[in-house]
């Protein structure tokens, strides 16, 4: 389940001279609009105590031969803040589900009929440390998910531009892009007053061919009615009960496939 940091994705090349263009060099001024933007956007979801949304996401693999392969995948989620989360996503090589009610983590590998449980009483922002410490596994979108999104957002940007407005599934979005010392990340979030995240993209500048990452977050709902069950693995008859490190299959990539760009 590699919804890795955001900032840690591999994505595509740099902006082109074509897109500059365009004027985003001319925009390079307007950082503190794209910070305002992005600030917005994290007290926004932040402030937001329950959470619905589907995705869809897209992980570039570059090849030794140095051919880009694209694997996608789509999923949902529910969160109800501060320790509860279900999170779902099926792809072409996995059927995988997380479960979190605060005090125990669980996952389910439905295409390998097992499943991993584990105490892990804490909050939504320790069980992300959790995964991605301990695990070494992610949730798409996870820097979004937790207390303070801006401040692991903002972390080590060295430059920040507002390039102008896009449309995302029919929706009008501000599209910033941002720049640290390994990745370039853009991300397009609605216009108005829900300034709801609709897409992410993540470049990496340390891996040879920039690799890919896209996550486009759809059918978002705030304070949503959750059921009280869906933070609760109830495994289903038959299915075997292992040690997390022997789940398999439960990665964006099909087993053997070198991801590039994660730091």
């Amino acid at each position: 389940m590699r919804f890795s940091r955001m900032k840690h994705f591999a994505a595509a090349a740099a902006l082109s001279v074509a897109v500059a263009s365009f004027g985003v060099v001319a925009r390079a001024d307007e950082s503190g609009n794209a910070n305002a933007i992005l600030k917005a956007m994290s007290d926004y979801v932040t402030s937001q105590k329950s959470v619905t949304a589907a995705f869809n996401t897209d992980i570039e693999v570059v090849t030794p031969e140095l051919q880009k392969i694209q694997f996608a995948s789509s999923g949902e989620l529910q969160l109800i803040r501060p320790d509860k989360l279900h999170v779902s996503r099926i792809g072409g090589y996995t059927n995988v589900e997380l479960f979190f009610d605060g005090k125990t983590l669980a996952v389910e590998d439905k295409k390998g009929d097992a499943y991993a449980q584990a105490e892990a009483p804490g909050s939504i922002d320790q069980l992300i440390d959790k995964l991605r410490g301990e695990l070494g596994v992610d949730i798409p979108g996870a820097d979004i998910l937790l207390s303070n999104p801006y401040a692991v957002l903002s972390e080590d940007v060295m430059d920040a531009k507002h390039i102008g407005r896009g449309v995302i599934d029919g929706v009008e979005c501000e599209h910033l892009a941002f720049r640290d010392l390994d990745t370039d990340w853009q991300i397009w979030i609605e216009v108005g007053a829900k300034p709801i995240p609709r897409k992410f993209v993540i470049t990496s500048k340390a891996v040879t061919g920039g690799p890919q990452y896209t996550l486009l977050i759809t059918d978002w709902k705030t304070d949503a009615l959750i059921a009280a069950d869906a933070f609760e693995l109830h495994a289903p008859a038959g299915a075997k009960k292992v040690e997390f490190k022997d789940l398999s299959d439960i990665d964006e990539v099909p087993p053997g496939i070198v991801k590039g760009g994660k730091k």
